[in-house]
């Protein structure tokens, strides 16, 4: 089974270690060529605004984050950009387990997976596979 290659990736978490952590396992499984990482939802709001960006193939997010969370975040792009605010696989990485987080969720028609913290290599690669082909 040949994995796909995601171009680019977003990491989205207000944990600068857990920012690190993902850096290097996505590094490290060889599935991405590029990776950003953003410290804040409103910073990463903004770059998505900005329609001179590239687009970005896989959004890794956090729910929990101070001044905006991952959902503040979800509704803020849908309102201001549209619902299909970025062509891409929005994941949401918490560490919550309330079955209310994953229902919400799964209201955002871009989030397409809910995973627990940390994320993994093994995990990563399923993610790859739901990138659309016409990348």
């Amino acid at each position: 089974m040949s994995t796909k290659i995601i171009s680019k990736a977003a990491i989205v978490d207000d944990d600068i270690v857990q920012l690190m952590l993902y850096e290097r396992v996505i590094n490290r499984s060889g599935l991405v060529k590029e990776v950003l990482k953003f410290e804040s939802a409103e910073v990463a709001l903004q770059y998505l605004k900005n329609e001179e960006n590239e687009r970005i193939d896989v959004l890794f997010l956090d729910i929990n984050m101070p001044r905006m969370d991952g959902f503040e975040f979800l509704e803020a792009a849908t309102s201001s950009i549209g619902s299909d605010f970025i062509d891409c696989v929005v994941i949401m990485l918490t560490t919550s387990l309330d079955p209310l987080d994953r229902k919400r969720a799964e209201e955002f028609k871009v989030v397409k997976s809910f995973l627990s913290k940390p994320l993994t290599e093994e995990a990563l690669q399923d993610v790859a596979e739901m990138i659309d082909p016409i990348n």
